[in-house]
């Protein structure tokens, strides 16, 4: 007699993230600093193009030049052109912030999965992760630098480590939450695998948190890149960055203001313009935001 055999459960699989960008216009403020950074973004990109001169080129018979036709920012004290410098400043600061944010969502995802999933792992990795959260991370960064030599990739790897727990922790505890839930329970007890547990049911829930995350972690890398090349501990001194630029303008500050104006007014926009976007982007894809505003 033949046994007929139940067809195998059907488990709910959460549903696929789909990012709406209508918060980046949400109010005028937000759409400000949206424009704001899409310009800074277009302008470092179009560098070659808009830059007036090499802003590596040594002209001492030029240095510290007023604003002129020829010079529209003046030169600094190597006689090299101020605005092609800020202009090319723009993709290292960029370059740093968008790279320390991939790798660290991307390092901080994989820990923060293993670790919520696997509780003697999180016993282990949580412990690491608080080690390296109690050391300051311009001090981590700065002894990075220290050790390994100052060059792009040291400089991004410096940033980079100090971001990793901050991200491993918001995913465990994403995971912690999502891995009570009947459809988790569900793909478990049906004996599903452990990858497709982890991408069907467990990733798409932080795909919204580390958006978020991310613009964090941008504007700060950003922002820690300028610290280190202004206290002399970042990438040499002749690549421009805006960091660079200020630290070398900082001690003609009396003579010309500008050589620390101009990119430190670059430097604060963008910044800026990064945390309120992710603000914005907390706002919309938080659901407890919108339940609190409602509420209002």
């Amino acid at each position: 007699m033949a046994i007929d055999t139940l067809p195998e459960p059907s488990i709910p699989v959460t549903t696929p993230f789909r990012p709406k960008l209508g918060f980046l216009t949400s109010t005028p403020i937000i759409a400000g600093a949206t424009i704001c950074l899409g310009l800074i973004i277009a302008m470092s990109i179009a560098a070659p193009l808009l830059a007036p001169h090499d802003p590596q080129l040594l002209a001492p018979a030029q240095r510290l030049k007023p604003s002129s036709a020829q010079f529209l920012l003046g030169t600094d004290a190597f006689g090299r052109d101020l605005l092609s410098r800020i202009i090319y400043g723009g993709r290292i600061s960029l370059l740093i912030g968008l790279g320390a944010a991939i790798f660290s969502i991307s390092i901080g995802l994989v820990i923060g999965l293993v670790s919520g999933f696997f509780k003697w792992v999180d016993a282990v990795m949580m412990r690491v992760m608080d080690g390296l959260m109690a050391i300051p991370a311009i001090l981590l960064a700065i002894a990075v630098v220290s050790l390994s030599g100052a060059s792009l990739m040291t400089v991004l790897v410096a940033i980079t480590i100090p971001e990793i727990p901050r991200v491993a922790r918001l995913v465990r505890s994403v995971v912690l939450s999502a891995r009570e839930e009947p459809y988790v329970e569900a793909a478990i007890s049906v004996g599903s695998s452990l990858p497709k547990i982890m991408w069907r049911h467990l990733m798409p829930n932080t795909v919204a948190p580390l958006i978020v995350q991310g613009t964090y972690v941008a504007a700060s890398a950003i922002l820690t890149e300028a610290i280190l090349s202004f206290l002399g501990a970042g990438i040499s001194p002749e690549t421009p960055t805006w960091g660079n630029i200020m630290a070398e303008g900082r001690a003609y500050f009396q003579v010309k203001p500008s050589l620390i104006f101009w990119p430190g007014l670059l430097l604060s926009i963008a910044i800026l313009s990064v945390n309120l976007i992710g603000d914005a982007a907390r706002d919309a894809l938080d659901p407890r935001m919108k339940q609190r505003e409602a509420g209002k």
